[in-house]
């Protein structure tokens, strides 16, 4: 029984992952923007706190700083329009491959992890679960899932982020399978669990407002007697799930991005020394708001994402209740 729903939720998983894929690259790069991709090593540093640099100041065996003002923030149409006239249409898809592995190996160990301390916590008598247990089931399954996954979330990370480089720093990744060999030759093994620990808190996050809000809005609308079990009733409670799910994330999700896409150079010190430096230097520089750039790819992503998500595990969880 336990197998089963790592099947279930691994199915419903890579489908709902596919079809949401350009709206999850326009979230990433709207993410970097602000980030500085200036090709000056001094200067990219620095990055993001360069609005910081005045023009007077110098830096050691640089030429004097300039200062350089950020870009105008564009909405995800704008994004998703740029992408296309620049890098064609195939660009919307750069790095489905790797959202597919994600999504075998991340998703389907916390949605099979979360199904079975669902059955193992739920009461007896009504099958129900209390909301405090749904949402430490959350916890523990993203946690673990996220750690199993984030190999494949740190490589679609840069190959979403790739077409935003200067074409000489670009990685050009031919795949998932490249990408991972390429960043565990010359960056190390460690390399693949960059970034890592922010993983996990998203994940946990995610997964426990996701899942737990599913289905206590879903149980909460059968009880009242607002709607019958049915596609009306998952449409409404997993949208409201994604909601949920966006607010919480967006802020460690946004700082995980800029983390794991950080280019480091033999020799030189990381853009970034940690999450925590990450944050406040992207706070410094853009704003605390900043946080919550591509809230509305994300929410535009998370809202369809859950949908089908919980809709197409809801139809499979049908095709395979008699096996």
């Amino acid at each position: 029984m336990g197998l089963k729903g790592f099947v279930e939720g691994g199915i419903a998983s890579i489908v709902a992952g596919c079809s949401t894929h350009p709206l999850d690259l326009i979230k990433v790069r709207m993410q970097l923007q602000g980030e500085s991709v200036v090709p000056n090593q001094a200067i990219q540093n620095l990055r993001p706190a360069i609005a910081f640099n005045s023009a007077s100041a110098t830096i050691a065996g640089a030429q004097p700083a300039v200062h350089i003002p950020p870009p105008p923030r564009v909405g995800p149409v704008s994004v998703g329009i740029k992408i296309v006239q620049a890098e064609g249409v195939a660009a919307l898809y750069s790095g489905v491959s790797a959202t597919v592995l994600r999504q075998t190996l991340y998703s389907t160990t916390r949605m099979g992890l979360y199904d079975v301390l669902k059955q193992k916590w739920s009461d007896p008598d009504s099958g129900n679960m209390p909301l405090v247990r749904k949402i430490a089931a959350g916890l523990i399954a993203g946690g673990i899932g996220a750690a199993v996954g984030n190999p494949a979330d740190v490589a679609m990370v840069r190959m979403q982020a790739d077409g935003r480089l200067p074409m000489s720093e670009r990685r050009n990744y031919k795949g998932v399978i490249d990408a991972i060999t390429r960043m565990s030759k010359q960056e190390g093994v460690t390399s693949l669990w960059r970034g890592s620990s922010l993983t996990v808190n998203r994940a946990m996050i995610v997964t426990a407002s996701q899942l737990a809000s599913y289905d206590q809005i879903k149980e909460t609308i059968l009880e009242k007697g607002v709607m019958k079990d049915g596609l009306g009733t998952h449409v409404t409670a997993s949208f409201a799930a994604g909601f949920v799910a966006s607010v919480a994330s967006n802020p460690v999700d946004v700082v995980k991005t800029r983390v794991m896409n950080m280019k480091v150079e033999p020799g030189t010190a990381p853009p970034y020394s940690g999450a925590l430096d990450c944050a406040m230097k992207t706070v410094r520089a853009e704003g605390p708001m900043a946080l919550y750039k591509g809230f509305i790819p994300t929410i535009s992503r998370q809202g369809p994402f859950t949908v089908v998500l919980f809709v197409t595990l809801e139809q499979v969880r049908k095709i395979l209740k008699d096996f």
